[in-house]
């Protein structure tokens, strides 16, 4: 696994729970208001060896509850399942955050009990995806298997969306809620700037925007919040 970073306690990134953060090197979209750029682009950041990551969830296993796996893009690693048994082994949830690219890791991951819950982001409506995910032509039959997928799981996920001035509208978010119906919860999260983003002249909207944003989107979902604000 490409470990390149870890936070040894939060209890934001795992709902309900007591985790760490783990975090994957490398991702397979250029999204211009990513705030992890270094883990998207940075192929020179050190690797965290493995022994040192379950050294450290055995020490902490009295304390911790789950452990999140994020990115960069998690699903680009081969050995991501076995990394997960071992981890499931300990006896810790797992929550894996992914942008759905990659289907058939989630199907296999969700077919084999692997996972407790996941956080899928929702770039944009799918007409805007190409340019939000900065791949010219992109395709989004993945993106709309994965959604299928977790629409229909028995685990716990929520969709979420990154929202930017340059980037989102109301029509955006009326799309994406028709798309994804039914679903169990969808979160706006405030952009900020870490300073270290892909693209440049990046804005935040602000808090009663992102109110209005969240009105469109409460009739569809079970649950609907913002974060980050």
């Amino acid at each position: 696994m490409n470990i390149v970073g870890i936070n040894k306690l939060t209890l934001l990134d795992y709902p309900g729970l007591t985790a760490c953060t783990l975090f994957t090197g490398g991702c397979n979209f250029r999204c211009p208001f990513c705030h992890n750029a270094s883990l998207v682009l940075d192929n020179s950041l050190p690797r965290i060896e493995e022994k040192e990551i379950f050294d450290f969830l055995e020490k902490r296993k009295n304390v911790l509850q789950g452990v999140c796996i994020t990115g960069g893009e998690p699903t680009l690693n081969f050995d991501l399942d076995l990394f997960i048994e071992k981890i499931k082994k300990i006896g810790y949830k797992v929550k894996l955050d992914t942008n759905g690219n990659k289907p058939e890791v989630i199907s296999h991951l969700l077919s084999n009990k692997l996972i407790d819950y996941i956080a899928m982001d929702i770039k944009n409506s799918l007409d805007k995806y190409a340019e939000t995910v900065g791949i010219k032509n992109f395709n989004t039959f993945n993106i709309e298997k994965s959604a299928e997928i977790l629409l229909s799981a028995k685990i716990d996920y929520e969709f979420r969306t990154t929202v930017v001035k340059e980037f989102h509208t109301e029509e955006d978010f009326k799309k994406i809620g028709t798309w994804l119906s039914g679903g169990k919860a969808y979160y706006l999260q405030q952009f900020v700037d870490s300073g270290k983003l892909i693209g440049d002249n990046i804005n935040a909207y602000n808090k009663e925007k992102l109110q209005e944003f969240l009105q469109i989107l409460k009739p569809f979902f079970s649950i609907s919040g913002i974060r980050g604000i």
